[in-house]
């Protein structure tokens, strides 16, 4: 290009900011950052800049914060900037047709999934819920559906048997920054990237996530029990009743279960190793809880606190 291709920059969280630090190269001006208007946040509910307005302004780059695109004002000002190219990762912002049709190269956004699974606000999550062995990042032209548009680049991981949505959110921030950063080469090289419908097959959503999902209920199987307790790392963390104390659970690991007569939620030992409940189908060994009003300790410590726990196991 002859000139540098000026793009405008839109995104909100944590998984936002090294896409953000990707467009800070050769041949690329960031005209301006828009992100989310500050949050109340924390115990004295304080206006808190968004992690992505934070980078911006340690980038020294222009920040917007619109509440929303209806109204006229704010899209005339994103059109004053004259954007080549609008890149959104996880905004959180629904962006109108008219939005959309601003800049004269489109909108590029980068969704944490193989599209066209796990379309929607929660693919990390979903991911690990399911079972699947692996995930990976598009990044995709934007349309005016729900992640529904073509594809330019993918790139695709293994979901690890250890990841938790706190990891796996890292590994694709990393490596959705790289393909983002592939792809404005492409751009400013002057050799734009091929555009590939997403197929009709293969749809699923990736819903919202709900605090009531953390629950863990032993009548589920422990397998599927273990892949919650991944998944909800950090937020918004799983929940369980052990012996009849509610405990937050950090991380834990599904077991075969021996014979024996057994019920759903019976401690079937309570060791250094463990806390072994009883499930539907086989056990979940509980490696890291977390009482209320606590920190997180480990399993053998909780035990120690409670050695009714060893009494009360289950032969």
């Amino acid at each position: 290009m002859s000139r540098p291709l000026r793009v405008v920059f839109a995104g909100t969280p944590d998984f936002a900011v090294p896409h953000l630090a990707a467009c800070r190269r050769d041949g690329v001006e960031i005209a301006a950052v828009y992100t989310q208007p500050d949050r109340p946040a924390g115990r004295g509910r304080k206006l808190t800049p968004s992690p992505v307005k934070q980078a911006a302004l340690d980038f020294g780059l222009p920040v917007e914060q619109p509440e929303q695109f209806k109204d006229a004002a704010a899209r005339a000002r994103l059109a004053t900037l004259a954007p080549d190219l609008l890149v959104v990762v996880a905004y959180g912002l629904i962006l109108p047709r008219k939005v959309l049709a601003i800049p004269h190269r489109g909108c590029w956004n980068v969704h944490a999934s193989l599209l066209p699974r796990w379309r929607g606000a929660a693919p990390i999550q979903r991911a690990i819920l399911a079972g699947d062995n692996e995930t990976g990042v598009c990044l995709m032209q934007m349309e005016a559906g729900l992640d529904t548009g073509p594809v330019l680049l993918r790139r695709a991981i293994p979901i690890a048997p250890a990841d938790t949505g706190g990891s796996l959110h890292d590994k694709l921030a990393a490596l959705g920054a790289g393909v983002l950063g592939e792809g404005l080469d492409h751009l400013v090289d002057g050799a734009p990237l091929a555009a590939t419908p997403q197929p009709e097959d293969g749809v699923v959503y990736a819903h919202k996530l709900d605090k009531a999902e953390a629950r863990l209920d032993w009548n589920e199987p422990a397998t599927a029990l273990a892949r919650k307790v991944r998944a909800f790392d950090p937020w918004p963390v799983a929940e369980a009743v052990v012996a009849g104390e509610a405990l937050r659970v950090w991380r834990a690991e599904h077991r075969d279960l021996g014979p024996g007569t057994r019920d759903a939620g019976d401690i079937l030992a309570a060791t250094r190793e463990g806390i072994d409940v009883a499930c539907a189908d086989g056990v979940l060994r509980l490696l890291e809880v977390q009482r209320a009003g606590g920190r997180r300790i480990a399993a053998a410590d909780y035990v120690n606190a409670r050695p009714e726990l060893k009494r009360a196991a289950v032969p």
